[in-house]
């Protein structure tokens, strides 16, 4: 890394950044790195704060769109200090900053193991009426429930292995089968079957993807579980409302699961939340820390080579 150097480096908002890892960032940046804490309110914000620097480090919250990088025209590299997993979900228009031969570099798999705890943690609770809600009339174990994991990347395997350490049947919902999760007996169901014949739903799937409507919950039925700690609602707002609204039905989610409805959707008893992001835990920054740093090494390697260094 230290084949690289820019002139400015700005931390756009609170990433986690670890202080390592900024002293890091400094030693190959000319001038001091400016860093923020808070989330800019508008692109104006944004584009005030890295329209002059080369370097970029961004978190999940900061949306980075074509119109503010149309004007970031010293901008080489971007550094999501959160996951990247396709262009779509992205919080960084990726595909306009590839045109314009800006390398953004993602992370993934930091913040799984809090978010395994999380669930875990919340749905004990709820099945045994630890907290505010007790799910049914009398306290019930996680053994044998019949769990159903909509995605099951890292976040969704790991999830799975939690459950079936305190005895929990798990399923799985995936756009593409996975034999590897087989292996592991969380067992394939298609959409429908899987709503009709879980007691919960778990969603792990990249920001911006719905997979609910109103047949669907319709489908899934009452005195049922929801749990969603992806980011944004996985599911049409309105019919998730009239679902949750109905007596034996809960959902847990985490906070960043609300995206942009979580004023308007706290009003509901039935959803049990926290104000804290789950995954965001201290060996979770570390993670992430970490693995930005490796991203700027290959970044550096692919410089010296002269390689294109736009990268997922």
């Amino acid at each position: 890394m230290d084949s690289i150097k820019f002139k400015q480096i700005v931390i756009v908002d609170y990433t986690g950044l670890q202080e390592f890892a900024l002293e890091k960032l400094q030693a190959i940046s000319e001038q001091r790195i400016i860093a923020y804490n808070n989330i800019p309110k508008d692109d104006a914000e944004i584009l005030n704060r890295i329209q002059h620097a080369d370097c970029v480090f961004v978190s999940w919250n900061t949306r980075i769109n074509a119109a503010v990088l149309s004007q970031c025209h010293k901008l080489k590299y971007i550094g999501m200090c959160c996951s990247l997993i396709d262009f779509d979900s992205a919080n960084v228009d990726v595909r306009y900053a590839m045109e314009k031969g800006i390398t953004v570099k993602g992370v993934r798999d930091y913040g799984d193991e809090g978010v395994g705890e999380f669930i875990i943690t919340e749905l004990i609770q709820l099945l045994k009426g630890l907290g505010k809600h007790q799910w049914r009339e009398e306290p019930v174990e996680i053994t044998n429930k019949k769990v159903g994991l909509i995605g099951i990347g890292t976040t969704g395997r790991l999830t799975a292995r939690r459950l079936q350490a305190f005895g929990a049947k798990t399923y799985y919902y995936s756009r593409t089968r996975r034999p590897d999760a087989e292996n592991e007996g969380i067992d394939y169901m298609a959409l429908d079957e899987l709503l009709y014949h879980c007691d919960i739903i778990s969603f792990h799937l990249p920001r911006g993807t719905k997979v609910l409507n109103a047949e669907h919950f319709k489908t899934f039925g009452n005195d049922k579980i929801l749990i969603n700690t992806s980011l944004g609602l996985c599911f049409e707002k309105e019919d998730f409302k009239k679902w949750v609204e109905t007596k034996g039905n809960y959902a847990i989610f985490d906070i960043v699961a609300f995206g942009e409805h979580k004023a308007e959707l706290t009003q509901n008893d039935n959803i049990i939340y926290s104000e804290a992001t789950s995954g965001w835990t201290k060996e979770a920054k570390e993670r992430l820390s970490y693995k930005v740093l490796e991203n700027l090494v290959e970044y550096a390697a692919s410089e010296t080579q002269e390689e294109p260094c736009l990268s997922v």
